[in-house]
């Protein structure tokens, strides 16, 4: 399935399903390119065709040749972003040795850094998510999963070596975590308003990572 998204990624269509040119695909591109400038700034609703068009220096009839309307240009751009995106976060649990506490505060600062790239999309996905859009909240999904079924990996193992608190359940203890990683990356300046500082932030949670995966009953 990957692949399939890979190669779909790489010769993406035009809306009528044809495959566009070199210079098609550059006016596509710049139309994702400015429709992602906007949402930095602009809500996802009062995002108008018109205004990205005018942005890409081109016409709503060429919008149009590309995406059915505002919601498919946003849906590509998110599309893209968990493409990636999950792998990035999936490897910050993967890749590291655990033998230590250094893992856990990677992945809390990975997590708020990857939050922060992507700040505009993950506002959509929440957002739509939120409205009951099942479109961004598979999405949603998919970009957390890895890291999800990781710490699970990591929870079980815990387990196993009598690391793991008596009573916690090892999935529950990684779907926890990654709700946490998920929800306190994507509202730093909420906790920043209560004057908790980012450093403070990455920590603590490194901190609770920690206990629940790995250093527990040490």
């Amino acid at each position: 399935m990957e692949d399939v998204r890979t190669a779909e990624a790489d010769n993406p269509r035009a809306a009528d399903g044809r495959l566009p040119g070199r210079r098609g695909r550059a006016t596509r591109q710049r139309l994702l390119d400015e429709t992602a400038l906007m949402l930095a700034t602009v809500s996802f609703h009062d995002l108008k065709v018109v205004d990205i068009s005018r942005a890409a220096g081109t016409s709503p009839a060429t919008f149009y040749q590309y995406f059915a309307d505002v919601d498919a240009a946003v849906l590509t751009l998110t599309e893209d972003m968990v493409l990636s995106g999950s792998d990035e976060l999936r490897s910050l649990v993967t890749d590291p040795s655990w033998d230590g506490p250094k893992a856990a505060g990677d992945l809390a600062e990975g997590f708020l850094t990857f939050f922060d790239r992507h700040a505009s999309m993950l506002r959509v996905i929440d957002l739509a998510t939120t409205e009951g859009d099942e479109r961004f909240r598979e999405l949603r999904v998919r970009l957390l999963n890895g890291v999800f079924l990781s710490l699970r990996d990591l929870a079980d193992a815990a387990a196993a070596a009598g690391r793991l608190a008596d009573g916690v359940d090892p999935g529950a203890a990684a779907g926890i975590l990654t709700t946490m990683l998920a929800h306190v990356s994507a509202h730093q300046p909420g906790f920043a308003s209560w004057g908790v500082e980012r450093d403070a932030l990455a920590q603590t949670m490194a901190t609770l990572i920690d206990w629940t995966v790995r250093s527990h009953g040490e």
